[in-house]
């Protein structure tokens, strides 16, 4: 017994020492159990953070999706209805139930920057976009390979023309302008109205061309202006009937060029001969028409921005101008741009004759807090009533399209003192030659950049010279191109050369009395008139000048707000560009207008979407919403359908245009 109780001594202190480890690991599986149930043992990395989020984005993306292809198509047109009332018919279906038919054929003039361009040949890092759309669309390429994008973008900066080895074309027919961008509409609703009434495509013609060649060298390359004369004169065969045009922006100036181009005999004209225009065009409705050109395309040429840009590089200062991967935004925006010629047909015109010079502008006393809807601005319009207030800035004038510093904006003019820029000596900054993307700008150095501030003020007649000063080259290509004079003597032999084509205060409109020319664009907006910009003494590698958007009055009834001062217009191109020479420069004969061709002034006041439902809205005066504006779009249809300027009203004024003209003292 008591050896028994000896062997059995062993296996019980075996199992006693057994049983505390299998309770150890059932209380570690129990604690387990506990942490896994309460979160603390598994921790989450950064991965799978970002993971869960993605995907859950695309999960309820997913869901909102299906639910938005699931729905009624008249869905969105019952909750807009339901919140804001019964919308009015579209131009379209309010003119089929008068009875409105096609019947003058249309043509399209797409404007700056809103026609598709499409790849045909490129080097290696573009392969497989082949006829794909490097402008318009999607604009993927962008974000996939920007660099490569750029150098495609980008003309020869000696010719203007192709770079080596690169071909981007425009792309044709009506849907090479009809979207920008998916969903982003510009001639697609007016398209789809005319549709309503029995326009299709043998009756409707969008004239593509690639905006960034100067007029003159869309025909030496594409032969792109005998295309729009052979397709109108066809149409014009097979209806009978005379055609419209309908421009927009820069095309309002692109096809003031091709009247001039197509009655100048060959082979530097089209050989239509003087009364062409007579025959084949019945009107020419403008829409937002840069005729006497744009001050903010002074900002893009001589800094790469605009009020949004300089905005937007005040709210992050230094994102823009940061060398992120060895891509610098601005620089490359303007090395591209610059090489851009048709960018250059849109510097102001006419000088201080029209723009106003130190002391005086035609637009002085205008307030943007005067007239704040439609029904005000109404009330007090018509052709010698003032709308706008007293207001002026100190001794500040519009005429001063460039200021350097608040001061130099609004000081009494005998109380400037400037430094002539044109015979100073530029220097070149050595640091610059190691800059990765060349701008004119580093040819100047310190002592060329600090001439430009000296100056002080510039005017319009003075903006010319100093894009002379600060890139010649650009300008070397420019001024063989365009002229932004005033003719003294229009019979001039030199004024039948192409660069003063689609300039109006130097050329004759064409002997076609019977013709009709709208200027028709939105007003109610603050437009870009004027900059105070500043110079960044250590440019290095930048662009020397910015907008100085510390530059603000504060005040409600100011017109300077963040370096920019601002008049009425459709936020891209002022009233006073848009309107004059049909205010005043076209009206009645002028030497400007010999045949007395009848012109007409169609403003449209800018009233916002009441909410996101209604879109960019169907009553907008912006540069480009205004295309989906169903007033506008009702205008075009109902001359198109036979109409005149009786059927429209004639003249329809929300601005001071008429008062404006009055102070040019232009010889008519």
């Amino acid at each position: 017994m008591s050896l028994l109780r000896r062997r059995k001594a062993p296996e019980n202190e075996i199992q006693s020492d057994v049983e505390p480890k299998l309770d150890a690991e059932e209380d570690d599986k129990k604690s387990k159990k506990k942490n896994v149930k309460s979160g603390k043992k598994k921790k989450w990395s950064c991965i799978d953070n970002c993971c869960w989020f993605v995907g859950c984005i695309c999960f309820v993306w997913w869901i909102l999706l299906f639910l938005y292809n699931a729905m009624p198509a008249s869905f969105p047109q019952y909750v807009t209805e339901a919140i804001t009332g019964p919308s009015p018919d579209p131009p379209g279906i309010k003119l089929q139930k008068e009875g409105l038919k096609a019947k003058h054929p249309v043509v399209f003039i797409p404007g700056i920057v809103t026609c598709g361009l499409e790849l045909w040949e490129g080097h290696q890092c573009a392969e497989g976009l082949f006829r794909k759309r490097l402008w318009g669309g999607t604009f993927g390429e962008v974000y996939k390979r920007p660099l490569c994008w750029v150098n495609h973008m980008t003309l020869d900066n000696e010719t203007g023309m192709d770079p080596p080895g690169i071909r981007v074309r425009p792309v044709s027919g009506l849907v090479a302008a009809d979207y920008f961008a998916p969903g982003y509409f510009v001639w697609a609703v007016l398209i789809a109205n005319l549709a309503r009434i029995g326009y299709e495509e043998k009756t409707m013609y969008m004239a593509a061309y690639d905006w960034r060649l100067a007029f003159q060298n869309t025909e030496v390359r594409d032969q792109t202006l005998s295309r729009i004369k052979s397709n109108i004169e066809l149409m014009v065969a097979t209806s009978g009937k005379k055609a419209v045009i309908v421009p927009h922006s820069m095309g309002v100036v692109y096809f003031l060029h091709f009247m001039k181009w197509v009655e100048a005999p060959a082979p530097v004209g089209g050989g239509g001969g003087p009364d062409w225009c007579a025959k084949h065009i019945k009107a020419v409705m403008n829409i937002g028409g840069p005729l006497l050109g744009v001050p903010k395309s002074i900002s893009g040429l001589f800094s790469a921005e605009a009020r949004d840009i300089a905005v937007a590089r005040a709210l992050a200062p230094g994102v823009l101008d940061t060398d992120i991967f060895h891509f610098q935004t601005l620089e490359h925006i303007m090395k591209m741009s610059r090489t851009w010629d048709a960018t250059m047909s849109m510097i102001p015109r006419g000088g201080d004759t029209i723009w106003g010079g130190l002391d005086w502008s035609p637009e002085e006393g205008y307030s943007p807090c005067k007239s704040k809807s439609r029904d005000d601005a109404a009330q007090n319009s018509g052709h010698h009533e003032n709308q706008t207030t007293d207001f002026k800035a100190k001794y500040y004038s519009y005429g001063r399209m460039m200021s350097f510093g608040k001061d130099a904006a609004e000081a009494h003019p005998s109380d400037l003192k400037r430094i002539d820029f044109r015979d100073a000596v530029k220097g070149s900054n050595v640091a610059n030659n190691t800059c990765d993307v060349w701008n004119e700008y580093q040819d100047m150095g310190v002592s060329g950049t600090k001439a430009v501030e000296e100056y002080k003020v510039y005017t319009a007649g003075e903006i010319v010279d100093l894009l002379n000063f600060v890139a010649p080259k650009m300008m070397a290509r420019g001024n063989a191109h365009f002229s932004y004079g005033i003719a003294d003597d229009l019979d001039d032999p030199k004024y039948s050369h192409y660069k003063y084509w689609s300039n109006p205060l130097e050329t004759k409109l064409p002997n076609a009395p019977d013709m009709e020319i709208y200027s028709m664009y939105g007003v109610g907006i603050e437009t870009e008139r004027a900059y105070v910009y500043k110079r960044i003494p250590t440019a290095g590698c930048n662009i020397p000048f910015q907008i100085d958007t510390s530059a603000d009055d504060g005040d409600e009834g100011s017109c300077l707000k963040s370096g920019v001062f601002t008049i009425d217009g459709d936020e891209t191109v002022p009233a006073l560009s848009a309107g004059f020479m049909c205010a005043k420069g076209w009206r009645g004969r002028t030497r400007f207008n010999p045949s007395g061709i009848k012109t007409y002034i169609r403003e449209y006041f800018h009233a916002p979407p009441a909410n996101l439902l209604e879109g960019r809205g169907t009553q907008s005066g912006a540069h480009v919403d205004i295309m989906g504006n169903f007033a506008l779009i009702e205008d075009i249809m109902r001359v198109a359908a036979g109409g005149t300027s009786e059927n429209l009203g004639g003249d329809q004024v929300y601005s001071d245009i008429f008062k404006w003209s009055e102070k040019i003292n232009l010889r008519l």
